[in-house]
């Protein structure tokens, strides 16, 4: 039975009912079966909130639009890392191994001081899209190694260097460094060289959905004695200082020794306690506008007063015990090789108004026993998920995938029309904004917590790469993957104009529509019974898909432009600007995109039918939707019969077309673009069935899209709709599965390795424009210059692509043979296609027959120390040649697909 929980919105804003839907726990795992799903089913269920503490406290909260006030939108410049410890944030909060209540009204983090760095560190440093030669790149090394679906068991760990952090040699390096050259990267510093560093482990373990104990454990790697100072710190987001009406009521902390207690008139009163004899220091979450801008703050007691009197001794801290920001601050003595711990235990211990007298937190025994017991629970439920004849190396693969995606939860709070409004105790944001950024998506008001691309890359939510998310978040949590595929189709989100917003640079910008394929892939993992989610979700998807049809096919024809679609510099050009020449750019990836999303809307109409036949015109719409988006893709010459290949073209004001012949992933998207119908789901719609005999019988011309048929393994008939007819399967597959083209040993190639020796150039309006294979960076500052798909193998793609390669399978059987790769001389199924596809990206992350792991490259640290070989990274995507990690190179969330592959291509065999 679904069930609907109803969410307050606002906290110091207005009320909204925001509606979750949550189905049953799959049958799989029951409740009861063990305690993690027995607590998903209470926090599903409303019966306990599971979900409403967990690690949603960003990353990063410094260089984002939120924060951006300034006049032409240069938000790295306008709010910098320098800033950080001193600026009260507007929007969102950050910090190290975080954590904050569902609303964000409280954040908890870890603050750490080697007694060498010029300040403490409080949050990660990385340098912005104009520091670096690659785009944004953080430069620290963290890792999250674990997390259950409602975290109730987390851990994540930290190397944290002894010696004096090279903040200038990092900025000043890269800042010489072009676009032909690597990263300058922390460890290419050598400040890891002698093992010198603080491994900073931090273990989380809820007691109850509001109990959390953390155990802090700091090992000196190095070879003779250091001095750590530890401060977990405990401070309120700053909802006070902005003038907003009713929202000026300041909550506090007090304490001493080894307590602080926080009251908070709507959350009520917060104890974080701690062993050992720390010492309590206190400040105000409040700007430092003394230090910014020589100008006078709303405390004498700043933001970074906890920092400067630390590391600088300055009379900073209030002497008087109170503040809105507080610390436990411990120095740990630990010798060459040794260990020390810190327990502490964060709990909210009363109702408002908070001003009984704070309990004593249990350190000891109930402590231990809790920790001890939600280890082993976090054990037993990832024995569930992952089988047990998974290889070891994988199983710790997928767990840390999933921890990954866990911990990329974050907490995020927009209100755009406030944001264009400015604040009253604020300057007046520049005129300009009212046409700028943003400017026409005034009615997004989002406060929730979201799946991020990267908490610390991109710390905002992105459309495209939620949907992948929430395939590998429903193998642990379908009742949360549901809920964010429909949170970005509701109205505070969702354009009035039926888009849906693509990230927080440019909402207006054009994603793929990969939604409906993702509720589709979330409600078969979940068992395909929620058909309340994917009826809630469909509705909305409607809206966006008449958005498409009427913005993004410009003469009506069925063939879509649409932009960069998220592969920011695929082609010669930047697809999202004034293209050279007057004309039309004809996509062949956003026709292939409408496509399956026509198919997929159809595959949900098929679902839904089956208990309410209103969906059956649904479905004959979209059966004939996507007919004409297909042929299309051939009638108006997208498909190359001669290079067997997709291309876009530009069709110039006089009728002709140029066609842009660049082969790349753009031309192999439309593979992704089918579906069966069987002879049962035809005989059970027959008006359906009686509409694709028509269509067979009075327009031929769709035969090649819609006409192929075979007998299923039942013995019943069944009908391929796919964009890609049997013929042109087979040529561009081969193709694809060409190692001196798209195939890698790594997975497949984002461009032809052709590209290497015969670059595509096109001259447009007296200029020419080239694009070439390049396995790496991209030495081309195309849409901003910090990604490339240009050669490199990216995850998402790769995963369609193979799942498209499934559904064909499931059609074609053992019947069609492909030679793979091709030229070998060997034939394989599509199955086995799909799953040595499948194992080459998975390889990527496990150690090879060196003991390599290809994602590490030549960086003998990673690769070899003993300390760091089995922490794994999920980069952003990879070098087309070797498989090195690339990009966003810490937590990239749809990366994470690799888990889903790793249980797809594992299965257990059947019958």
């Amino acid at each position: 039975m679904t069930s609907v929980v109803k969410f307050v919105r606002g906290i110091f804003q207005r009320k909204i009912d925001k509606v979750e839907v949550i189905s049953d726990v799959p049958a799989a795992a029951e409740p009861g079966n063990d305690a993690e799903r027995a607590r998903l089913a209470q926090a599903d269920s409303g019966e306990q909130p599971w979900r409403q503490w967990g690690p949603y406290l960003s990353e990063r909260a410094w260089g984002t639009v939120r924060e951006d006030y300034s006049e032409h939108g240069t938000a790295w410049d306008y709010f910098p890392h320098d800033h950080a410890r001193s600026r009260a944030y507007r929007w969102n909060e950050d910090g190290m191994a975080g954590v904050c209540d569902d609303r964000q009204t409280f954040c908890f983090a870890l603050a750490l001081w080697n007694g060498a760095d010029p300040i403490l560190k409080e949050r990660m440093f990385g340098l912005g899209s104009d520091g670096g030669n690659h785009g944004e790149d953080v430069k620290e090394y963290w890792w999250y190694q674990d997390s259950t679906p409602t975290h109730s068991f987390m851990r994540w760990r930290y190397h944290y260097p002894q010696a004096r952090y090279p903040y200038d040699d990092l900025v000043s390096v890269n800042g010489l460094r072009g676009r032909d050259e690597t990263e300058y990267e922390l460890v290419d510093t050598g400040i890891f060289d002698d093992d010198r560093y603080w491994a900073v482990t931090v273990d989380y373990a809820k007691a109850s959905p509001t109990d959390m104990c953390v155990l802090i454990t700091v090992a000196n790697r190095g070879d003779r004695a250091a001095q750590l100072h530890v401060l977990p710190t405990l401070w309120f987001r700053n909802t006070w200082s902005w003038g907003l009406p009713g929202r000026d009521a300041v909550p506090t902390i007090t304490g001493a020794d080894a307590r602080l207690v926080g009251q908070h008139g709507i959350l009520g009163q917060l104890v974080l306690q701690g062993d050992g004899d720390p010492t309590a220091l206190f400040c105000d979450n409040e700007t430092n506008a003394e230090r910014l801008w020589d100008l006078p703050g709303r405390s004498r007691y700043p933001k970074d007063g906890i920092n400067d009197h630390v590391v600088s001794g300055a009379a900073t801290v209030n002497p008087a015990g109170t503040g809105t920001k507080g610390a436990l601050h411990y120095v740990l003595d630990v010798p060459a090789g040794g260990q020390a711990e810190i327990r502490i235990r964060l709990s909210l211990t009363a109702p408002p108004p908070g001003t009984a007298p704070a309990p004593e937190l249990d350190l000891g025994a109930d402590f231990a026993t809790t920790l001890a017991a939600r280890r082993a629970e976090a054990d037993d439920f990832f024995a569930r998920v992952i089988p047990a004849d998974v290889p070891p190396h994988e199983a710790d693969v997928a767990r840390q995938a999933i921890a990954g995606l866990m911990w990329g939860k974050q907490f995020y709070h927009f209100d755009v029309q406030q944001w264009l409004d400015g604040d009253p105790a604020s300057p007046p944001p520049p005129p300009g904004r009212r046409h700028g950024r943003n400017s026409a998506w005034w009615h997004m008001n989002s406060f929730d917590v979201i799946s991020m691309p990267d908490p610390w890359e991109y710390p905002w939510y992105a459309a495209w790469d939620l949907a992948f998310h929430c395939v590998t978040i429903a193998r642990v949590d379908p009742g949360f993957a549901k809920a964010q595929l429909v949170l970005l189709l509701r109205e505070w989100y969702l354009h009035p104009n039926g888009q849906i917003p693509a990230y927080e640079w440019a909402f207006a910008d054009v994603n793929p529509p990969v939604h409906a394929w993702a509720a589709l892939r979330v409600f078969e993992i979940d068992g395909g019974r929620d058909h309340d989610f994917l009826a809630r979700v469909m509705h909305k998807l409607l809206l966006n898909f008449t958005w498409w049809v009427n913005r993004k096919d410009i003469d009506g024809n069925n063939v879509f432009e649409g932009g960069f679609l998220g592969l920011d510099n695929v082609g010669p050009f930047d697809r999202s600007a004034a293209l050279p020449v007057a004309g039309v750019l004809e996509q062949s990836d956003g026709t292939g995109w409408m496509a399956m999303y026509a198919l997929n809307l159809l595959d949900m109409a098929l679902a839904l039918a089956q208990h309410d036949p209103t969906y059956a015109d649904i479905a004959t719409k979209f059966f004939e939707h996507f007919a004409y988006i297909a042929a299309a893709a051939y009638k108006q010459g997208l498909w190359d019969d001669e290079d067997s290949f997709f291309y876009d073209q530009l069709r110039l004001p006089d009728g002709s077309k140029v066609p842009l012949k660049v082969r790349s992933v753009v031309g192999l998207l439309p593979l992704a673009a089918t579906t069966r119908l069987t002879a049962k789901t035809l005989h059970r719609l027959p008006e359906l069935a009686a509409r694709l005999r028509w269509f067979l019988t009075h327009k031929p011309e769709y035969a090649d899209v819609l006409g192929a048929r075979r007998l299923a393994p039942d013995g019943r008939q069944q009908r391929l709709l796919s964009m890609v007819g049997p013929d042109q399967i087979v040529r561009l597959l081969a193709r694809m599965l060409d190692e001196e083209e798209f195939l890698s040993p790594y997975g497949l190639r984002t461009l032809s390795r052709q590209h290497l020796d015969k670059p595509f150039t096109v001259s447009l309006g007296g200029q020419d424009f080239t694009v070439g294979y390049e396995p790496a960076e991209s030495t081309s500052g195309l849409f901003g210059g910090n990604s490339n798909w240009r050669g490199p193998i990216w995850m998402p793609t790769n995963y369609l692509l193979i799942h498209a390669l499934r559904d064909y399978a499931a059609f074609f059987g053992d019947d069609l043979l492909i030679e793979y790769p091709t030229r070998s001389g060997t034939k394989r199924t599509l199955a086995e296609i799909a799953d040595d596809l499948s194992n080459r990206l998975i390889s990527l992350f496990v150690p090879d027959d060196w003991g390599r792991r290809p994602i590490y490259g030549a960086c003998d640290l990673f690769q070899r120390h003993p300390d760091w070989r089995d922490l794994i990274s999920f980069p952003e995507y990879f070098h087309g040649d070797n498989g090195a990690g690339l990009g966003a190179w810490h937590q990239t969330g749809w990366t994470a697909l690799v888990a889903d592959l790793i249980l797809t291509t594992r299965r257990p065999p059947t019958g």
